[in-house]
C-alpha cells in the first residue's frame, strides 16, 4: 500500500522551525541578540522596560518552541515505531507480540524487559 507523502501545515512548519532553530547559526543569532541586549542595558539605564523586552521575548519563544519540539518528537517517535514494527514482522525469529509495545503500561514493559534480560542471560 503506497501512502501519500502529505504533511499538514503545522507539521511542515514544525519541521522547518526545528531544522532552523537546531542549526548552529540560530544559536549564534540568539547569542548575538542577548549580547546586544546586554550591551544596551547602560544606554537604557537597565530600566524595567529594557528587562521586560528580553523576558517577554524569551518566554514567548520558549512557549512556542515547546509545541514545535513536541510535534517533531512525536512524529519521529511514531515513524521509528512503525519502522521497528516492520522489522519485527519481517524477522522470523522476532516475536510479533512486541509490535505496538510502546502502547503498553510501564508495568507490562518492565515485565517484558525482565523476560528479555532472562532470555539473554540463558
Amino acid at each position: 500500500m503506497d501512502h501519500e507523502r502529505k504533511v499538514g501545515r503545522f507539521d511542515a512548519f514544525a519541521s522547518a522551525a526545528a531544522r532552523i532553530t537546531g542549526h548552529a547559526a540560530a544559536a549564534t543569532a540568539a547569542f548575538v541578540i542577548i549580547l546586544v541586549w546586554a550591551v544596551s542595558g547602560p544606554i537604557f539605564g537597565f530600566s524595567d522596560t529594557w528587562q521586560l523586552i528580553i523576558n517577554t521575548a524569551t518566554t514567548v519563544l520558549t512557549f512556542l518552541m515547546v509545541f514545535v519540539i513536541q510535534n517533531t518528537i512525536n512524529r519521529d517517535s511514531l515513524a521509528m515505531h512503525v519502522k521497528l514494527d516492520e522489522l519485527i514482522r519481517a524477522t522470523d525469529e522476532a516475536r510479533n507480540r512486541m509490535i505496538g509495545s510502546e502502547k503498553l503500561s510501564e508495568t507490562v514493559l518492565d515485565e517484558l524487559e525482565h523476560e528479555e534480560e532472562e532470555e539473554a542471560g540463558s
